[in-house]
């Protein structure tokens, strides 16, 4: 029997859950508490969950957030989202074969309406995440009515599928702390306000022309919010890409992944190819990595990776390749996914024949970038009542960001309702602005002139804005601009007249790892490197040869570990010491993990591009929808009205963006291109809840 789950994390606390059974298609399986349907299936290596009702295509996870339907399943006989589901003891599931059929209904049943409840709310935040929480602390602590409301089970966000440490100021936002942890601090501080109401598992569904806001609360119950204020803040969701297999089971995004690793603790795959290296692809693959899944791969179609040096510099000493200037041309296998084929691209993104690499791979993880979330607070805006948008929802930044964005959205809120008279602080836009900055110059890798006593080498080479190493410096020996943390930190030898304490403080903080200690006292010429890492204790032993590289993944030299420090001070960063001849010390950036990477044997077969899926629920192609474009057809209504593209489950949150990139690459204008009417609802809903039917009427049990 298979079994992906983790029972081991170097990061993650992992709970010995009680055990339970269930059946999948009459086998009898193991679910463990607190499992949704998906997690349970993908724990027990099952990948194919229905079979498309157009083409029987087979259809997988791949959101994990509850906005397509592509993991669909019947569960006791009724069609549900297997991602949103929680498992449940004996639960009989089946994969979906075609669409459902619909339930009996019972024409004597008895049917029991009641009113849909209205509740009036000052001010309503729409996301619990980072810049929703901070907001929230915001308006708390000046007692004003808040309904905070998030559609999962927990407040925080993405930060809690975070386990790296975040970047940004320690004195604004916590930097240095772990995602997991500042996940749970936030939540702390805004329970302790009794004016903020929290409603979880609540889902906004569409903002109305009255005023009011539709929500869906706990999956059961319709509410009408009518609030004085809106603050949308509810994220960003993840851009996909056209090209054939694209909807293969194995293939989805950063954010599916990580749910399903740092939330539910299933490892959904063995060998992992990331196409994207922003930072939330560079992200998933350390976390991959930290999981115990091999990451064959990532690719980045421009010349450079977007995200942070210090993130894709991991990735590099850990032993995962990453090529720049390349694309992906197809998801191969028949079932699932069984390879990835990629290409070179030259000045105009195009791939460069006879540059096709194959690689055998079992999911095909997809981090081209996000959008903003802001449905919401365009249609509060476009109904006349004040509305204000934070964090990803108003612009895509790091989480850091997100927090003081929050903070700021929160106090200028204050002042519109006469509860705040002053100005938002200078310093406070300041920093807003240094921390949703991209990142800034790379500069030349430079080492101290010392070889004496212990020095830390400091290996982070590009501005971004980040602090923690210099505020955790006892004797100032780190230095960074405190008027603009973007600027690199720097060792300040006319600082150290005591020298270096070697207290590691700095090597154990560093969000990007890159700081080392080198330590010359015991022998000048085979001088100690203190390397941080943040795997599992057992993963690296004394006397274990290793090999040590520079901050680019390549070999420095071979040697064996003197002693791997884990201290619970330390956070979860292990610490491993190792000599190395004194020529390269200073050049040492980490050790690498993995060796070797598997090429499949099958070549590239070149398929015709317009068989690549842009709307995944409804199975439409390229080619249906640029032979309208190509007919004449500029509207997207007249497009969804042809061809269906858009009206599946997920509300063309998916496929618009791919729609308007076939347009482009039609040369259309965008100013001639009509986009499709925006429409409630923000998800399905079944219409019993809708129409307010009670539990326990039979119309209601039947309306699923």
């Amino acid at each position: 029997m298979i079994n992906n789950r983790l029972y081991k994390h170097p990061i993650l606390p992992v709970s010995d859950r009680p055990l339970f059974n269930f059946y999948w298609h009459g086998q009898e399986l193991t679910a463990r508490e607190g499992e949704t349907i998906a997690s349970a299936l993908l724990a027990n290596g099952i990948r194919i969950f229905s079979y498309h009702h157009r083409d029987g295509a087979p259809q997988g996870i791949f959101c994990a957030n509850g906005q397509c339907a592509q993991c669909l399943v019947l569960a006791d006989g009724f069609p549900i989202k297997s991602c949103m589901e929680m498992i449940r003891p004996g639960m009989k599931i089946e994969p979906l074969i075609g669409l459902p059929e619909l339930p009996s209904v019972n024409p004597e049943g008895k049917v029991e309406f009641e009113p849909v409840q209205e509740v009036e709310v000052t001010v309503l935040i729409i996301g619990g995440g980072p810049a929703g929480l901070a907001a929230a602390i915001e308006l708390g602590s000046r007692g004003i009515n808040c309904l905070l409301i998030d559609d999962k089970h927990r407040l925080g966000g993405k930060l809690v599928l975070q386990t790296h440490r975040f970047f940004g100021s320690v004195e604004a936002v916590y930097a240095g702390t772990r995602g997991i942890v500042l996940a749970t601090k936030l939540e702390q501080e805004v329970r302790q306000f009794p004016s903020v109401e929290i409603w979880l598992q609540t889902t906004a569904l569409a903002v109305f022309s009255d005023q009011k806001v539709g929500v869906l609360k706990e999956g059961k119950k319709y509410i009408l919010i009518k609030p004085q204020i809106i603050l949308t803040a509810a994220g960003a969701r993840e851009k996909s890409l056209a090209f054939p297999g694209n909807t293969l089971p194995g293939v989805y995004g950063a954010g599916a992944f990580q749910t399903l690793v740092n939330r539910d603790l299933v490892r959904p795959t063995e060998k992992l190819f990331i196409v994207g290296g922003g930072n939330v692809g560079l992200i998933a693959g350390y976390h991959a990595l930290q999981a115990g899944i091999k990451v064959v791969g990532l690719i980045e179609v421009m010349s450079e990776v977007g995200g942070y040096k210090v993130h894709k510099d991991k990735l590099a000493r850990l032993g995962v390749p990453i090529l720049t200037s390349h694309t992906i041309l197809s998801a191969n296998g028949q079932a699932s996914v069984e390879s990835v084929t990629i290409a070179r691209v030259d000045e105009q993104f195009k791939p460069i024949k006879g540059t096709e690499r194959t690689y055998a791979c079992d999911t095909v993880l997809i981090a081209v970038g996000l959008d903003p979330v802001n449905e919401f607070y365009l249609k509060a805006r476009e109904f006349g009542f004040p509305a204000y948008a934070a964090g990803d929802a108003e612009e895509i930044a790091e989480a850091s960001a997100a927090i003081f964005s929050g903070k700021i959205r929160g106090l200028e809120i204050a002042r519109d309702l006469g509860q705040y008279s002053g100005e938002i602080p200078d310093t406070w836009e300041k920093t807003a602005e240094i921390l949703k900055s991209k990142p800034g110059q790379t500069y030349p890798e430079g080492y101290p002139e010392k070889e004496t006593g212990i020095l830390p080498v400091i290996h982070c080479l590009q501005e971004i804005p980040c602090d923690p190493c210099s505020a955790v410096c006892p004797r100032k020996l780190i230095e960074v601009d405190k008027n603009d943390i973007r600027k690199t930190p720097a060792y300040c030898e006319e600082n150290d007249s005591r020298g270096c304490s070697g207290c590691e403080r700095c090597v154990v903080i560093c969000p990007g790892l890159a700081i080392t200690l080198v330590d010359y006292r015991q022998n000048p010429d085979w001088p100690e490197v203190t390397i941080p890492f943040e795997f599992l204790k057992e993963t690296i032993n004394p006397g274990q040869e290793i090999i040590l590289v520079d901050i680019d993944g390549r070999e420095l030299a071979r040697s064996r570990v003197n002693s791997v420090k884990s201290i619970k001070a330390n956070d979860r960063t292990i610490l491993i010491k190792a000599q190395v001849p004194k020529e390269v010390a200073k050049k040492v950036s980490g050790l690498r993990l993995q060796t070797e990477i598997e090429r499949a044997d099958e070549k590239y077969v070149e398929k015709i591009p317009d068989e690549a899926i842009i709307c995944r629920c409804e199975r439409v192609t390229a080619g249906e929808i640029r032979k309208l474009i190509r007919d004449g057809v500029r509207d997207i209504n007249e497009i969804k009205t042809i061809t269906r593209a858009g009206m599946g489950p997920c509300g063309a949150k998916t496929c618009t963006p791919l729609v308007h990139r076939l347009f482009r690459e039609e040369g259309v204008p965008e100013t001639e291109i009509i986009d499709q009417t925006k429409r409630p609802l923000f998800i399905e809903v079944p219409m019993g809840i809708l129409a307010g039917l009670q539990p326990g009427s039979e119309e209601r049990k039947s309306s699923r």
